[in-house]
């Protein structure tokens, strides 16, 4: 059994991924590179290092800074360390703090990341640790795993919050460098198998998969999936500072227009 798995954030009072009042925990590492991600920080498996140079001052505090210094923090915020190791019990005890928020509310906690399903062997204990506690549990994921690692988990989980970028395989290719086979086969399976609640998120990526030609074959996939609704997802442009920070290039996308959003709900009867 693993003993750690490495996150970059655990963020309480949520109200964004699945029902209620929620613990969204982030899991480090993604086997995907979509060009609009708004957590790049999330790509990586391994700590890394933000710099934000329009905050530094230069006081030089800094120069001996590794990603192993857990205790470091600048005075500006100009540098910060994403990523942490965390044991099942220590990530279990961030989450049972609001565990009397998730009863009243009807929430509980969101597996997320980055994709969590590639810490397999962490994410099935914790589940089954949230479970024993009582608590709702959820998985976020862009399904691009092999079929095996959703049979260890659905047992533990409530529900699944699962990506659907586009149809088009050349195209999910082009945005995240993989195609989706593996992906929409996964989600056909789990529609037949689940009996849980599955939560279709779409997001919506200005010159990427808005043409409503893209859109109109998502929902005729979707026709023959078993999902409980479906959520449309606007490009925004909240994470586009972390790439500087990074050294990453970013692919600015613009925002959708709101009509537009309003057009693609209707195809979806939403």
């Amino acid at each position: 059994m693993i003993k750690t798995a490495t996150f970059f954030d655990i963020e309480r009072n949520s109200f964004v991924d699945g029902p209620g009042i929620r613990t969204t925990v982030f899991f480090k590492g993604c086997n995907l590179r979509c060009k609009w991600c708004h957590n790049p920080e999330s790509q990586n498996f391994k700590k890394e290092i933000l710099f934000y140079q329009n905050k530094c001052t230069g006081c030089g505090r800094c120069a001996d800074l590794s990603v192993d210094n857990e205790k470091f923090f600048c005075l500006n915020d100009a540098k910060e360390i994403c990523g942490r190791e965390y044991t099942v019990q220590e990530v279990l005890s961030e989450i049972i703090k609001d565990k009397t928020f998730y009863e009243t509310s009807g929430g509980g906690v969101t597996f997320s990341g980055g994709e969590c399903m590639l810490q397999i062997d962490f994410l099935v204990e914790i589940l089954k640790k949230c479970k024993e506690n009582g608590i709702h549990t959820a998985v976020d994921t862009a399904g691009n795993v092999p079929w095996h690692y959703f049979e260890k988990i659905m047992s533990c989980t409530d529900l699944f919050l699962y990506d659907v970028k586009c149809f088009s395989e050349q195209l999910h290719k082009t945005g995240t460098g993989i195609t989706n086979e593996l992906i929409l086969e996964n989600l056909k399976k789990l529609s037949d198998k689940f009996k849980g609640d599955i939560i279709i998120r779409i997001p919506v990526v200005t010159g990427f998969n808005d043409d409503i030609e893209e859109i109109i074959k998502i929902s005729e996939f979707l026709k023959d999936i078993h999902y409980s609704y479906i959520e449309i997802l606007p490009y925004h442009k909240m994470g586009e500072h972390k790439y500087e920070a990074l050294g990453m290039k970013c692919f600015a996308y613009a925002i959708p227009e709101k009509e537009n959003i309003e057009k693609y709900k209707k195809i979806f009867n939403i």
